[in-house]
């Protein structure tokens, strides 16, 4: 998986963005964060095929789990980007369901979604925990006496 460097440096990103949310997030940061974490690695320890015509069931799974998460945050919570972050992941879990539905989309089309559905919710993920990390910040601020910069 890491055999490119653009492989790499998506990877890069996507711990930057799991480490800000870890750091400056709230719990609904947090726990899409960790639910994330846990689903970049376990769909990495699963080799159930290495065709993306043919389908993963175990990483369909697994990507079915983690669109559980964010609709239960968006669900829980008062926030917006867990909704963004449901949406990109149904469509991850939609590719894999016309995989699985013998469908036979092109492979690269399927690789193509997945990849900017990731990079979309990885997005959603940063714009949320910014905003999280703002409103926190702006709370704290009014909490004090005096002037304000």
């Amino acid at each position: 998986m890491f055999e490119t460097i653009y492989a790499q440096l998506v990877f890069a990103v996507a711990v930057i963005v799991v480490g800000f949310a870890f750091v400056k997030g709230d719990e609904p940061e947090r726990v899409g964060a960790a639910a994330y974490s846990l689903v970049v690695l376990a769909t990495l320890m699963i080799r159930d095929g290495t065709s993306l015509s043919v389908p993963r069931w175990g990483v369909m799974g697994i990507e079915v789990v983690l669109l559980t998460v964010f609709i239960g945050l968006a669900w829980k919570t008062n926030r917006t980007w867990p909704v963004w972050a449901a949406a990109f992941q149904a469509l991850i879990v939609t590719g894999h369901i016309l995989v699985a539905a013998n469908l036979r989309p092109p492979a690269n089309a399927f690789a193509a979604v997945i990849n900017m559905s990731n990079y979309g919710l990885l997005l959603a993920m940063a714009v949320g925990t910014f905003w999280a990390w703002q409103e926190r910040r702006a709370a704290r601020l009014a909490e004090r006496p005096g002037p304000h910069l």
